[in-house]
């Protein structure tokens, strides 16, 4: 069965996060929330406090095939600056495992580099951090192993995307169908 990581860092933004955990999990896919503070409760943008599932130095990445980042620009600041996540990321990248993002955090993905000649969509005015990309407006971007999404409007697109990955796009669909989406 399939493993997914979603990093939670203080300032999330809780529905791009907990969209993607709950249709994932409505897949019956495995999605680990992993704070990266070492705590076991982690704060969103809009004071929403979540219980994690697990904090960063319980993670076995090998036994992962898709990263996860929720936007939020205080939660992607966040992200960024934990250097074991990053290190984490560059391996998942080099390997062409499933990374993903959603809202600002993309520009994590075009600081590292890893949108060179892939294309990519963010949090309008994130634009420019969306290094070597050619940048969409599509709601959800899939470009090889590396998926990405505009911000919370496009959190169930994102989800059931990353949910098509690994149960299949006739899957994603039923679930679609099932939360009345669209």
């Amino acid at each position: 069965m399939s493993k997914i990581a979603i990093f939670f860092a203080k300032g999330f933004e809780e529905i791009e996060a907990l969209a993607v955990v709950d249709i994932c999990r409505r897949c019956e896919l495995t999605i680990d929330m992993v704070s990266v503070t070492e705590e076991s409760t982690v704060e969103g943008a809009h004071g929403i406090v979540v219980t994690m599932d697990k904090t960063f130095s319980q993670v076995i990445f090998d036994e992962y095939d898709m990263l996860v980042l929720p936007g939020g620009g205080e939660g992607t600041k966040n992200l960024e600056a934990h250097e074991a996540l990053m290190t984490q990321l560059d391996a998942f990248y080099e390997a062409d495992k499933y990374i993903a993002a959603i809202c600002a955090a993309p520009s994590i993905f075009g600081h590292r580099g890893y949108l060179k000649g892939k294309r990519a969509c963010c949090y309008p005015s994130f634009e420019g951090h969306l290094e070597g990309a050619e940048v969409t407006e599509d709601a959800v971007t899939v470009s090889g192993h590396v998926i990405t999404s505009r911000g919370m409007g496009t959190a169930i697109p994102f989800g059931l995307a990353l949910a098509a990955v690994f149960c299949g796009q006739k899957k994603a669909d039923e679930l679609a169908t099932a939360i009345v989406y669209k």
